[in-house]
C-alpha cells in the first residue's frame, strides 16, 4: 500500500470524492431521462425509479425549508471535518464512515445550491390490498452513504476496546 493511501485524512477525502462522483453522476443520469416529477416502473409493486424534489430533510421533514438545510448542511460538513479525531479515523472503518457522510452530505449539498432541492430517485414500495400503496421514502446515493456512515459510526461506539479494564468483565 502506498504512503499517500496509508494517510487517513487522504483516505476520507478519496472516499468522500468517490461518494460524491457517484452520486451526482446517478443524479444526471436521472435528470436526463426522467422528467422532474415522474416515474419509471422497474419491479411492479416494488421498486421505482422516480424524479423527485426534496426541499426537506429526510422524509422531507421541515419541507420547504432548503435555505436552512443548506445552513445546517454546511454547518455538519465543517463540525466534521474539525472533529474528525473524536470518530475513530484512526481505524479504516472510521475512516469509511467518515468519507462516506462527508461525500453524502456534500452530494445533497450540491443540489440545495444547484436545483433548489435534493433529488431523490430509488423509491422501494408495496401494494396493499384495495390499491393501497406503502412505500419507504425515495431517497438517493447521498442519503445511503450518509445512513451508512452513520450506522458503522454506531457500530464502532458499541465495540469496547480490549484492555486491562475489559479483561475481567
Amino acid at each position: 500500500m502506498s504512503g499517500a493511501i496509508r494517510n487517513p485524512n487522504l483516505r476520507i477525502l478519496l472516499i468522500a470524492l468517490s461518494v460524491l462522483f457517484l452520486d451526482q453522476l446517478t443524479k444526471v443520469l436521472v435528470q436526463r431521462n426522467l422528467l422532474l416529477g415522474s416515474e419509471r416502473v422497474v419491479i411492479d409493486g416494488f421498486f421505482r425509479l422516480v424524479h423527485w424534489g426534496n426541499t426537506g430533510a429526510a422524509w422531507s421533514l421541515f419541507k420547504d425549508n432548503n435555505t436552512m438545510l443548506t445552513g445546517v448542511a454546511i454547518v455538519a460538513v465543517v463540525a466534521l471535518v474539525a472533529l474528525r479525531h473524536q470518530f475513530e479515523i484512526h481505524r479504516p472503518l472510521g475512516q469509511l464512515a467518515m468519507g462516506l457522510m462527508l461525500g453524502g452530505i456534500t452530494g445533497n449539498l450540491v443540489d440545495r445550491f444547484r436545483m433548489h432541492h435534493v433529488i431523490d430517485f430509488l423509491y422501494f414500495y408495496t401494494n396493499q390490498r384495495g390499491g393501497t400503496e406503502i412505500g419507504f421514502p425515495a431517497f438517493n446515493i447521498a442519503d445511503s452513504a450518509i445512513c451508512t456512515g452513520v450506522g458503522i459510526l454506531l457500530l464502532l461506539s458499541w465495540q469496547r476496546e480490549e484492555g486491562p479494564e475489559t479483561a475481567h468483565s
